[in-house]
C-alpha cells in the first residue's frame, strides 16, 4: 500500500491521456470524411489520426489498464465491491470502443469511407457517456441506477439527434 497513491496518480494521468485520444480521434474522422475530396488535407489528417492513436491513445490505454490491474493486486478487496464490477463492465466497453477507432482509422487510411461525418459526430459522444458513468461509480462508490439509466437515455437521445440532424444548405 506504500506506493498505492503513486500508482493511482499514474493511473489518473494515463486515463486522462487515453481519454484525450478517445475524444479527439472521432473528430478527426469527421474532418477526414467530410473533406475526402481534398487529398492534401486528408493526407495530413491521416498522419494526425495515426499518431494520435498509436503514440498517445494506445500506450495510454495500456498504461491505464496495467496501473489499474496493479491497484487491484495491491488492494484486492476492491474487486469485491459492486461499483468496481460496474466500472470494469463499462471499462470493457470503453476498450472495445478504443479498438473500434483503430478499425475505422485503418479503413479511412485506405480511403474506404464506410461511415459518414454525421456517424462520427454521433459516435464521438460515446466516450463521454462512459467517462461520466465510470467517474460516478468511482466517486460515489455505488451504482446509482436511476442516474445511470437517465444519463444513458440522455446520451442516447443526443446521439439520435446528431445522427438524424438535417444538414443546412
Amino acid at each position: 500500500m506504500e506506493y498505492y497513491t503513486y500508482i493511482l496518480s499514474f493511473h489518473v494521468v494515463a486515463v486522462l491521456s487515453w481519454m484525450t485520444m478517445l475524444f479527439y480521434q472521432p473528430r478527426l474522422y469527421v474532418y477526414h470524411t467530410e473533406y475526402k475530396d481534398k487529398k492534401d488535407f486528408t493526407d495530413i489528417v491521416k498522419i494526425q489520426e495515426y499518431k494520435m492513436y498509436k503514440y498517445i491513445g494506445l500506450p495510454a490505454m495500456w498504461a491505464a489498464i496495467v496501473s489499474g490491474i496493479t491497484m487491484i493486486v495491491i488492494n484486492p478487496i476492491i474487486i469485491e465491491q459492486d461499483w468496481m464490477i460496474a466500472k470494469l463492465v463499462v471499462l470493457i466497453l470503453l476498450i472495445a470502443y478504443s479498438f473500434s477507432l483503430e478499425y475505422f482509422r485503418k479503413k479511412l487510411e485506405q480511403d474506404n469511407y464506410i461511415r459518414s461525418g454525421k456517424f462520427f459526430r454521433a459516435y464521438n459522444e460515446v466516450p463521454t457517456l462512459f467517462a461520466i458513468l465510470i467517474v460516478t461509480f468511482v466517486i460515489t462508490k455505488s451504482i446509482p441506477v436511476w442516474f445511470s439509466i437517465g444519463i444513458s437515455l440522455f446520451f442516447g437521445f443526443i446521439i439520435y439527434k446528431i445522427a438524424t440532424l438535417k444538414k443546412k444548405d
